[in-house]
């Protein structure tokens, strides 16, 4: 039985690594820190600009991409149809518009590189010095 657990232990562990998703930003992204009530406000589209009065362009993964998923979980502690609950409400009230959905990974850093004051999510390591990590609190 305990080497049972081990081995769920053990693949829950290699799948969340593989999975795991960074939020970065473009460089010319003011701030460098991010607490989950912030993360949470970009990403659910409440919070629209940065501190310097800049309009947030955010960018995400189709709601069934696997990266997504994990983000959603992982980094904003929310299921994937809560988000998208959310967006359909700001689009339905008519108060906002839902983020720019891209349909990969490769497509999410040219976005973020090349978008002033835009923010997304990546599962790997990156290479593009016009996009930096956005520290989590």
């Amino acid at each position: 039985m305990e080497a049972i657990v081990f081995i769920v232990f053990l693949c829950n562990m290699f799948f969340s690594a593989a999975y795991a998703t960074e939020i970065v930003v473009n460089s010319s992204v003011p701030e460098y820190k991010v607490s989950l009530n912030k993360a949470r406000a970009i990403f659910t589209m409440r919070q629209r600009f940065w501190p310097n009065g800049k309009r947030i362009k955010v960018f995400t993964l189709a709601d069934n991409h696997p990266h997504h998923q994990m983000f959603t979980k992982n980094n904003l502690h929310m299921f994937p149809h809560q988000l998208r609950r959310v967006w359909d409400r700001i689009v339905f009230s008519g108060i906002g518009q839902v983020p720019m959905v891209v349909s990969s990974e490769e497509e999410m850093l040219a976005k973020v590189a090349n978008t002033p004051n835009a923010i997304g999510y990546l599962s790997s390591e990156f290479k593009n010095e016009k996009v930096r990590l956005f520290i989590s609190q």
